[in-house]
């Protein structure tokens, strides 16, 4: 059995949502925040589950770019510069899957870390 691809890859409007539909018949509405603090960059997730990072302030982060790499992801440049992650196309449909259980541990560990969804004040 092949992994899922992509046959569309959409930014809607507002920069802040992608929209990615598999060829499995599968459909996914990411949020600009929800891609930033899931990253699978090495900032974000270390080398190690030990060394994850809880990011927090990024709930107004849009997204810049979308960047080909390969014929197996893209990499998303979002307002804020950040720009490492590559996101392969099991790593987006998996995002999508495990959604609601995957924020619900961010927010947790928001709050375990007294961090915020909003950027500092200024």
């Amino acid at each position: 059995m092949t992994a899922s691809r992509p046959l569309e890859i959409r930014l809607k409007k507002d920069r802040r949502t992608l929209h990615v539909s598999f060829d499995n018949g599968e459909s996914v509405d990411l949020s600009s925040e929800y891609l930033r603090v899931m990253s699978p960059s090495a900032e974000v997730q270390g080398h190690s589950p030990d060394q994850r990072q809880t990011v927090g302030g990024k709930r107004n982060v849009e997204i810049i770019k979308l960047e080909p790499v390969g014929h197996y992801a893209i990499r998303i440049v979002f307002d804020d510069l950040h720009d490492t992650g590559i996101y392969a196309w099991p790593y987006l449909l998996d995002l999508g899957r495990e959604q609601a259980e995957n924020w619900a541990r961010y927010l947790g560990e928001l709050q375990e870390k007294g961090l915020s969804r909003d950027p500092p004040g200024r």
